[in-house]
């Protein structure tokens, strides 16, 4: 890749060195040569004649490359949505694509084609048009009435994806966490509220900052690993600990700015759990594909005496879509979609918050030689909220 660069940033210097020469011999204006150098870049029928025809080459690449881009790269899009309001969202993104090819298609050809019909002649004089009011009136009228269309469609799609019951009694609340380079989430407990939080809480086993004098944070449960339960709305509420993130989780069609000092929200209804989603041919069809890639690269491990690549096996992914650090490529986590009784299994195994506070605040034993054990730590739940709280309680 590096080569690559240098190829091109020396190919674009020769480029430069040599315009700046045609410029220069264009500016001796009193030499001998003069004339005759500025004669040589007036263009003629021949040099005309070869642009006219090299615009329908262009045209007829651009043609060429956006099948051939199709054919070869189409079958990388995502394929089934596994969220309730994805259709919609994969219905807008077919329009535009379909508008956009049919613009590209038709205006391109009307550029390269109009380019080579009047391009310059021995002779020939330009017509001058000063305009017309009609035909400016229809290539105006047009763009807004399909535009106008577009974003007012984009608009009552958004707001219906952005529309959050928080009255809803069967919503899971879930605070997704963000700080360089990983995640982490929190679930409420039986009392449906996330406990307040703040990054000046941060203390050993809370990473996530959460006050642990807030009643709403006694039944928190933190988890390194996202499960959503199938057919649930699931509320999100987003913080970064340090930089600008950007949850990003693809098939579910949903993408939410993580902002320090803030609280952001998104929400989404899933509708395919991890398992169906194995089952779903296309992905069936890309796993394979990867295994066989793998494989591949596993065979030149093993000649060199490495180890090989382990199977590829699809999971739904939370990935950063911010550039937020050295390691953002990795920052990812595994997202888990189950039936509601699998997801509230695994829900209930997990330990709270606030017993892991406590379990890391005991005393430590006594030391050997008789001597008294150092003063316990001081509680975190003994600081008091503040007017910086950043994470709001959320309640049915």
């Amino acid at each position: 890749m590096t080569s690559l660069l240098v190829i091109i940033v020396l190919v674009l210097l020769g480029i430069a060195i040599w315009q700046l020469t045609k410029i220069f011999h264009l500016t001796q204006i009193g030499t001998a040569n003069a004339e005759d150098s500025a004669m040589a870049q007036i263009a003629n029928d021949r040099d005309n004649n070869v642009n006219g025809y090299l615009m329908f080459a262009f045209v007829g690449f651009i043609y060429v490359f956006t099948i051939f881009s199709l054919w070869k790269w189409g079958h990388l899009v995502l394929g089934t949505p596994a969220s309730e309001h994805g259709p919609e969202i994969d219905r807008i993104m077919a329009i535009s694509m379909v508008l956009i090819f049919f613009v590209q298609t038709i205006t391109q050809f009307l550029l390269h084609y109009f380019a080579f019909k009047y391009r310059g002649k021995q002779g020939k004089v330009a017509y001058y048009y000063a305009d017309n009011d009609k035909l400016e009136f229809i290539w105006t009228i047009i763009p807004v009435i399909v535009l106008a269309g577009l974003i007012l469609y984009g608009l009552y799609a958004w707001t219906n994806i952005m529309f959050l019951d928080d009255k809803n009694e069967d919503a899971v609340y879930v605070e997704v966490y963000a700080k360089q380079f990983n995640w982490e989430v929190r679930y409420t407990g039986p009392d449906g509220a996330l406990g307040k939080a703040n990054v000046r809480y941060i203390d050993g086993v809370n990473t996530m900052g959460v006050d642990m004098s807030d009643p709403n944070a006694q039944d928190d449960i933190t988890a390194t690993e996202l499960h959503l339960p199938k057919g649930k709305q699931i509320i999100f509420k987003f913080r970064s600990q340090d930089v600008l993130h950007s949850a990003y989780m693809p098939h579910f069609r949903a993408q939410m700015n993580v902002v320090p000092g803030m609280v952001t929200q998104f929400g989404f209804t899933p509708t395919v759990t991890t398992d169906e989603m194995r089952q779903d041919p296309a992905i069936m069809k890309k796993v394979a594909h990867i295994n066989e890639i793998r494989s591949k690269k596993s065979a030149d491990l093993i000649a060199k005496g490495e180890q090989a690549l382990e199977p590829y096996t699809f999971d739904y992914l939370l990935l950063c879509n911010k550039i937020c650090g050295q390691s953002h490529y990795n920052m990812q986590m595994k997202i888990v979609v189950e039936d509601e009784a699998d997801f509230k299994k695994w829900l209930s195994g997990k330990e709270t918050l606030s017993a892991a506070v406590k379990k890391s605040k005991e005393a430590p034993a006594a030391p050997a030689g008789g001597e008294a054990a150092p003063a316990e730590p001081a509680d975190s739940a003994a600081v008091k909220t503040d007017s910086t709280m950043v994470a709001q309680v959320i309640k049915k």
